[in-house]
């Protein structure tokens, strides 16, 4: 039985029509696969780019040192043989990685330095087939939420064997009961950093949701208050003249009823739009171009053009400031940007420099994370014998940048609470930004969203996954 993700052969099929359906559509290098009904998606192995296109299309733009350096050179050309030349689908990779990971192992429990050595030469060959599925789905198309969570389980798999392994020959060998200890504390610190790592991704994500949910409930709110309507100014001030007023806000004289007596409307007439059935042609100045100011008027608000109500942290309006729409009024284009490491930079200048210089190069600043640490443990401590120095230093520094990665999460939380109270909003705005959270912590629509997907669907168009049924976030560490 061909497996899930490979690539199957076009073969004619009829509708209930009796007419042929169309073939799936060949995917193109570096893009997902287009939803088939039934069948993956085959990929045209003929189109795979050269070498150098390769690299830009599976490639990380940041990744760890150790993969950088010394796996993606060997894993990005075996990519492109794999998606030319072979139908081995990404799982079947990730299957060979946790053999070859299961073989260490085996290695590593016999204890002799020549053994260990050549665990730490199959570990790695390992370590390079998990970086390379991830490549391979990206670059056929042929990822899938499953291969996602197969290759992170089965990450967990091999260094919790390997460390078990490696720390028991060594105890059997030297009959020193440290060990049993060292492998305690290497699948700890493993489970630390991508529990961490993942905790790290939530608390993120969340104060964005957050910042997003309370801009967006401001936008509602000053939108609100930009829109004003006849009735309420006639119900505040019922002698008002609407005939004239209309047309003094278009700018003409209106002739005058010889019924009348010839005065002037009233000077606290309202003023109104071009049209009898919304006012709102001078709303941010006011509704003051009939002589009248609005924030007379019981309930109304002046709204100045250069003290717009609310703000970002940076100053600039929000999106929809200065523009008449209600709720589902779409947001400006330009977009604002809202920094929540103003805090960290400030304490650290140097630390973009350094960033910068490591980024050219396609190396995160994270220098000892989960991949490293593996690396001390598993392949530098059994090629020079020092296994439990190795294990030792590579704890302690993976458990230091941990540190400094809690430390930087810290301020960036308070920058997330300046820049909550830096947009204010009234109490019913408030009251729907609560909703919003609350719908983000539930995984239930936010409020409105449920008519918008209904409407979606009537229009045959794809509505978005619910929350929950996302696929989940994968560590930065993840090597593919």
């Amino acid at each position: 039985m061909p497996h899930e993700h490979e690539t199957l052969a076009p073969a004619q099929s009829t509708s209930p029509e009796g007419q042929a359906a169309p073939a799936p559509t060949p995917v193109v290098p570096g893009q997902p696969a287009a939803p088939a009904q039934g069948r993956p998606a085959p990929y045209d192995r003929r189109s795979t780019p050269p070498l150098r296109e390769v690299r830009k299309l599976v490639q990380k733009k940041r990744d760890a040192w150790w993969t950088v350096l010394l796996v993606d050179p060997l894993a990005t050309p075996l990519v492109r043989l794999t998606a030319r030349y072979t139908r081995i689908s990404p799982n079947q990779i990730t299957w060979a990685a946790l053999i070859l990971g299961l073989g260490s192992a085996a290695l590593f429990a016999l204890g002799d330095w020549q053994w260990i050595v050549l665990g730490a030469v199959v570990y790695h060959l390992s370590f390079v087939l998990d970086c390379m599925d991830g490549k391979v789905a990206r670059l056929t198309g042929r990822g899938s939420v499953f291969g996602a969570w197969l290759d992170y389980i089965f990450d967990r798999i091999r260094v919790a064997a390997c460390a078990v392994a490696l720390m028991w020959g060594q105890y059997h060998r030297t009959d020193n009961t440290f060990y049993i200890w060292l492998a305690v504390l290497v699948v700890f610190c493993d489970a630390l950093r991508y529990i961490n790592a993942l905790e790290t991704f939530k608390t993120r994500l969340t104060m964005r949701r957050q910042i997003k949910a309370r801009m967006r409930a401001a936008r509602k709110a000053q939108n609100s208050e930009q829109v004003a309507f006849m009735e309420d100014l006639l119900r505040a001030n019922p002698e008002a003249d609407i005939e004239q007023d209309l047309n003094r806000a278009a700018g003409t004289t209106a002739p005058a009823d010889p019924d009348e007596d010839g005065t002037d409307e009233p000077a606290g007439a309202p003023a109104a739009a071009s049209s009898p059935y919304t006012y709102a042609a001078e709303e941010r100045r006011g509704a003051a171009t009939a002589g009248r100011v609005a924030g007379d008027e019981p309930g109304s608000e002046v709204l100045d053009d250069h003290d717009p109500t609310v703000k970002d942290p940076s100053g600039a309006d929000l999106p929809g400031a200065g523009e008449l729409g209600d709720e589902n009024t779409p947001p400006l284009t330009k977009k604002q940007v809202i920094d929540l490491q103003q805090e960290f930079r400030r304490k650290f200048p140097l630390y973009l420099r350094f960033r910068s210089a490591l980024l050219r190069h396609r190396i995160r600043p994270h220098l000892v994370s989960g991949i490293e640490f593996q690396m001390g443990v598993f392949i530098v401590g059994p090629l020079f014998n020092v296994v439990l120095g190795a294990t030792l230093v590579s704890a302690a520094l993976m458990l230091v940048f941990e540190l400094a990665i809690v430390y930087k999460l810290l301020l960036s939380t308070r920058d997330f609470g300046r820049t909550l109270e830096s947009i204010p909003l009234p109490p019913p705005a408030l009251a729907e930004e609560q909703l919003a959270r609350v719908a983000d912590a539930t995984g239930a629509p936010y409020p409105g969203q449920q008519a918008q997907e209904g409407r979606s669907l009537a229009l045959g168009t794809q509505v978005p996954a619910q929350r929950g049924e996302r696929e989940a976030p994968r560590s930065p560490d993840s090597p593919s």
